[in-house]
């Protein structure tokens, strides 16, 4: 256990704001690039005008996750001149419950004593052990934090009832390694969204694609246009003229989904779509369904689809990865929007000869 936790923490951060307000990056173990430190800095609430305190954000950089706890100072004799400060972590593993649990931890030891020393003692005992006790700040046992319920925690049935028939479109989009943009003015709306969208797709089980807190800055954008298929979450309204950023844009506000031209054609919708549309507002709005079980409804329907495309592969050249046999394919006569989703399906897994 210890070997794999040491694997997924990267680093620890401090970031405090003084009682002149400027909010300063103060201390890391083992150490942070330069590049990541102005992201980190951009990320905690305190360089923000608008005095808006938020207490846990989460998000990726460049394949870093990062989680970051803020807090206000009341009453701490050892933190005289300091109003408010952050704990980062950062960790190759996408897990907030886990990291938000930890860092509440880190930010009462430091409260208490004022040192970074003290935080860095748990921080290299979860490293090692997995592990940290005591008795007044309480105590973080890692293995404590599946990954996998860390997938399960978002709400699958709230984003059906918010958007109903059109999580169709969002499915559509995920499975062909679309780019997804979605904006909230609360970062916290964003969050909680962006995360249960990958969950649509289980049979992958891949959070890398999400970039849960982006900002419109040049770097960060560069980054993420680095990125094949994603979903990225704004905050900003500006977000909406960077059609350069998306190929589906979701204003989570006034809940609109709204499909970028340069990919009507591949998520072009039909008969397939409206049932698999039909299947998931059904399984969501079943009020004996839990959230995993709905999840996995999808998700046999997107078996179904993966093995109908899976007949219709071959083995080329010695090649040992199955490619699409287009032939198979018109062969079958489907609809044109199914066949549409076929190939362009195909695509997105690597399955067309090149």
């Amino acid at each position: 256990m210890a070997e794999a936790e040491a694997q997924e923490l990267l680093a620890l951060g401090l970031i405090e704001k003084d009682s002149n307000g400027d909010a300063l990056w103060v201390w890391c173990y083992p150490s942070v690039t330069a590049e990541l430190r102005s992201v980190l800095l951009r990320k905690c609430c305190l360089t923000d005008e608008n005095k808006l305190l938020h207490t846990f954000v989460f998000g990726q950089y460049k394949r870093s996750w990062f989680y970051i706890t803020t807090v206000e100072v009341q009453d701490s004799p050892a933190l005289k001149k300091v109003t408010h400060f952050s704990i980062v972590l950062t960790a190759k593993d996408f897990n907030p419950e886990k990291y938000a649990a930890f860092t509440r931890i880190l930010c009462r030891i430091y409260l208490k004593h004022g040192s970074p020393v003290k935080m860095m003692e748990s921080y290299i005992a979860v490293l090692t052990k997995g592990i940290c006790q005591s008795e007044e700040n309480g105590s973080f046992l890692s293995k404590d934090f599946d990954a996998r319920k860390a997938y399960l925690a978002g709400s699958i049935k709230d984003i059906v009832s918010q958007f109903g028939m059109e999580t169709v479109i969002l499915y559509t989009a995920l499975m062909l390694k679309k780019r997804i943009v979605v904006y909230h003015p609360r970062i916290e709306a964003v969050q909680e969204f962006t995360r249960t969208l990958p969950a649509l797709v289980w049979h992958r089980q891949d959070w890398s694609i999400l970039h849960s807190y982006v900002h419109l800055n040049e770097e960060e954008v560069e980054a993420l246009k680095a990125c094949t298929g994603y979903i990225a979450g704004f905050t900003d309204s500006e977000v909406n003229s960077r059609p350069d950023l998306y190929d589906v844009y979701v204003n989570l506000a006034d809940s609109e989904i709204t499909v970028s031209p340069v990919v009507k054609e591949a998520m072009a919708m039909g008969k397939l779509h409206k049932e698999i549309g039909q299947l998931i507002v059904q399984s969501a709005e079943d009020p004996d369904k839990s959230d995993s079980q709905v999840i996995k409804d999808i998700s046999l329907k997107t078996k179904e689809i993966l093995a109908t495309l899976a007949s219709l592969t071959e083995v080329c050249d010695g090649n040992e990865k199955r490619t699409l046999n287009s032939e198979a394919l018109k062969q079958k006569r489907f609809p044109p929007a199914t066949e549409n989703f076929l190939f362009h399906l195909a695509a997105a897994e690597q399955m067309l000869k090149i």
